[in-house]
């Protein structure tokens, strides 16, 4: 792989490797300290929501100005706020400091990932888009391995605030790689005059692509559906594995890892190997869902691994095939602003489903509320298909 391949993968991982111990810390402080799963589903919320919200406006920027500039404003951006955290935390105590913490730097995580998501289809010369997303997902994923366990570890050595001065120095690392891969590449990216308006102007076009593409209606509910499980799993993780399984902090990070470890496994296989769009969605939708009903039934925490593993390791397969219909659909001049109002839509059922478990998981419980959800997936999966189904039948017809 070319050297500034590498710089901007690397970038990549040490972003989403400071973000994920972020995500991690988040429900394992707040339910460690409240011992209740409904504070932790809310702490969720309140630390996802803000980061999906944000989608849109993220997306129009990075039409509107120069996306690599945007990239690097969120990465040192969030080592600021790292540390600000930190320093109200020794002023005034609380773990409230925590979860504001990462809802601000989940803001400027959407930037980031708005930013690249504009750049990567024109940086990669020599990849086709799915090898392309497949090396990005990869180094995400590592990310995601390494982050809980870097997280574990350090909470065995120091508390939270000394973990978060570390997230600092991590995003600026990977602000340091982007800088770097800007050295050595050359490429220039194509600019197109846009609106003045970065609020409604941008949302009217963007509904207006989707109003007319079938192929960006059909991913919508399919990633609504597949966000709504993975939304029930991360908000309901640490309180399974540690509340009703009753296993350690450190099971529960080695669970996170394995997750991503599985998903890098699957990656590469598509790395290497070009499936069918609609393969992927088949089965990656099914293996997600199928994940959440065993989350949900099994009665111990051997058989909820394997749960967990199918809704976190098939996420990001998933992620492929709707990435590459968007890729595909959505006009350059426009990707940014289409991309963000689809990526809020797609994710609002992420931190709703952390609002349901913090509101049902007492009158429920936690497995009636991830067998609900899964179920509630399962039905938008089966509309879909017979909506898809009936149109093509129609077509031909026709």
């Amino acid at each position: 792989m070319r050297t500034d391949y590498l710089a901007f993968f690397f970038s990549l991982f040490l972003s989403r490797l400071a973000d994920q111990v972020l995500l991690f810390l988040v429900p394992l402080i707040v339910f460690q300290t409240t011992q209740s799963a409904s504070w932790a589903g809310l702490a969720f919320f309140v630390e996802t929501l803000p980061r999906f919200l944000a989608f849109p406006i993220c997306g129009a920027l990075c039409d509107k100005f120069a996306p690599i500039r945007l990239l690097h404003i969120s990465q040192m951006y969030r080592a600021v706020v790292c540390m600000v955290a930190v320093v109200l935390y020794g002023l005034f105590g609380g773990i409230y400091w925590l979860v504001l913490l990462s809802a601000i730097c989940g803001v400027l995580t959407t930037q980031g990932i708005m930013a690249r998501e504009v750049v990567m289809p024109h940086i990669f010369a020599d990849y086709r888009y799915g090898k392309t997303l497949s090396y990005s997902q990869i180094a995400d994923q590592t990310g995601l391995v390494l982050g809980p366990l870097l997280a574990a570890l350090s909470l065995e050595f120091c508390p939270w605030p000394g973990v978060v001065i570390g997230v600092a120095l991590l995003f600026v690392l990977a602000d340091v790689a982007m800088r770097e891969w800007q050295r050595s590449s050359n490429v220039t990216l194509e600019t197109f005059e846009q609106h003045a308006d970065i609020w409604f102007q941008p949302l009217r076009i963007a509904f207006s692509h989707i109003r007319q593409s079938v192929e960006l209606k059909k991913i919508i509910c399919l990633a609504a559906g597949v966000n709504l499980i993975v939304g029930v799993t991360l908000a309901s993780s640490a309180a399974m594995v540690i509340g009703s399984f009753g296993e350690s902090k450190d099971f529960y990070a080695g669970l996170q890892a394995a997750g991503a470890l599985v998903t890098i496994l699957i990656l590469f296989g598509l790395a290497r190997i070009a499936l069918p769009l609609s393969l992927l969605g088949r089965v990656s939708y099914c293996a997600i869902t199928l994940g959440a009903l065993i989350t949900a039934t099994g009665a111990a925490s051997e058989i909820y691994v394997v749960g967990f593993l199918l809704v976190v390791g098939f996420d990001k397969m998933f992620n492929v095939y709707m990435r590459t219909i968007r890729q595909r659909v959505i006009p350059v001049r426009d990707f940014g602003k289409t991309v963000g109002v689809i990526t809020l839509l797609n994710n609002l059922t992420q931190p709703l489903a952390g609002l349901l478990v913090g509101v049902l998981a007492v009158s429920m419980g936690l497995r009636g509320v991830i067998l609900a959800l899964a179920v509630a997936a399962a039905l938008i999966g089966l509309a879909v298909a017979i909506a898809t189904r009936t149109k093509v039948t129609a077509s031909v017809e026709s």
